[in-house]
């Protein structure tokens, strides 16, 4: 616990939310295509929860983690790869061999778990069954019951980022899947001019970045502690809720009422950080990320909340349905000559992306002047990039280190 500190007052709070909107923006500029990923995490920082980042290795999970704290002035890091034979010393603490050495047991804190303001946890499904209970103790109460038997260490944990490649496995993985309000899928890059962009960036001497946001850990915590639990809730975000819960469990997606409690906080989060003092429908697409069990009711979690909220960002599903039949296509014609695939993007591919790129720009233009999000929109856009640069590659060999800058 932070000691000789005050707490900031409410400027200090709407400046806490302006370097927050800053830190996003440029974490945003430095990790590709994770524009969504990044204001999720802050959001889930601000509400005090826990995230999980799914996905395969080498996503930049921890280095993502690692920028994200090291933007908080003061707060504590510690990150470990779980196995099946971690043991909760190694989590929370060593034991202290020199007092051993004179007849006292007592363990080592420093550096641990039970210092961290913000913990990485990686792999965090192969926690061992030893370390089980004080890491769900530490996840949910923030303590530490110490080896000894003394009295519980209270943890300054904000908030805990955790990452694995595969859904729980056993009943003990899942008791800490059902504590993480906060489920995000990350995948390797799509778009094949951020994948060069990637490349390049592997072969020249990085560059000092132009800006360096930073937050108070003070004013965080009296964000997480006092602001953001004031954002207030107006009835209608209420009777939203209670729509997408129905429309939700018409489709047997069914998610506990402690879920639908703290993703009430979550709501608050994502208004503090956008700079209001009530949570609005723009705020309630963070939905998506709490709602689902499995990756495959993520998409179907999203179209209700969208259909809710931001009829432009459900249209732009739409648009990706088109996306995904036009890749099937070009799968499809794997091995055929140059001469008939140029043929198909004369005749059928060329048309379909550039109307797909005309309707998102105008949904993105609706959405915009209509002050709703664009993130969902942003999304199918990278996506038709994305396409339109796999079929001008793969059909027409064309570099796609050059297709950004093509309309």
């Amino acid at each position: 616990m932070e000691t000789g500190s005050t707490a900031p007052n409410a400027w200090d709070a709407r400046e806490t939310a302006a370097r927050l909107r800053a830190v996003c923006a440029e974490l945003s500029d430095r990790f590709y295509e994770r524009d969504d990923v990044v204001r999720t995490l802050v959001t889930t920082l601000l509400a005090g929860q826990h995230s999980l980042l799914l996905g395969p290795p080498g996503t930049a999970k921890s280095e993502l983690a690692r920028e994200l704290t090291g933007r908080i002035d003061g707060a504590s890091y510690w990150e470990i790869l779980l196995s099946k034979f971690t043991a909760p010393t190694r989590m929370f603490g060593p034991i202290d061999v020199a007092a051993l050495a004179r007849g006292e047991y007592r363990q080592v804190y420093d550096g641990r778990a039970t210092t961290a303001h913000v913990a990485f946890i990686d792999e965090i499904f192969k926690c061992s069954t030893a370390a089980l209970n004080e890491t769900l103790g530490f996840l949910n109460e923030r303590i530490y019951h110490p080896e000894n038997g003394g009295e519980p260490i209270r943890c300054p944990l904000i908030s805990a980022i955790t990452a694995s490649n595969e859904l729980p496995g056993d009943d003990d993985a899942a008791a800490i899947y059902d504590r993480l309000l906060v489920r995000v899928e990350v995948g390797y890059l799509a778009d094949p001019a951020n994948f060069a962009a990637l490349l390049r960036s592997a072969v020249r001497r990085p560059a000092e970045p132009a800006a360096r946001t930073t937050v108070e850990l003070a004013a965080l915590r009296w964000a997480v502690t006092e602001a953001v639990p004031a954002v207030a809730v107006p009835d209608p975000v209420v009777d939203a809720l209670c729509t997408l819960r129905a429309a939700l469990r018409r489709r047997e997606l069914v998610a506990s009422d402690r879920r639908w409690r703290q993703a009430v906080g979550l709501l608050q989060a994502s208004a503090f950080l956008g700079g209001r003092a009530h949570v609005a429908e723009q705020d309630l697409p963070v939905l998506t990320h709490v709602l689902w069990h499995s990756p495959a009711e993520r998409p179907a979690v999203e179209r209700e909340v969208l259909h809710l909220v931001n009829p432009s960002a459900r249209e732009a599903l739409e648009v990706s349905d088109e996306l995904d039949e036009l890749e099937a296509q070009l799968d499809a014609m794997a091995g055929q000559s140059r001469e008939a695939l140029s043929e198909w993007v004369i005749k059928v591919a060329h048309s379909r992306l550039a109307r797909a790129g005309t309707r998102l720009e105008r949904l993105r233009e609706t959405a915009a002047r209509a002050g709703r999000s664009t993130t969902a929109i942003d999304r199918v856009a990278g996506r038709q990039r994305a396409v339109r640069a796999r079929v001008l590659t793969e059909a027409l060999g064309v570099d796609a280190s050059a297709v950004r800058a093509q309309p």
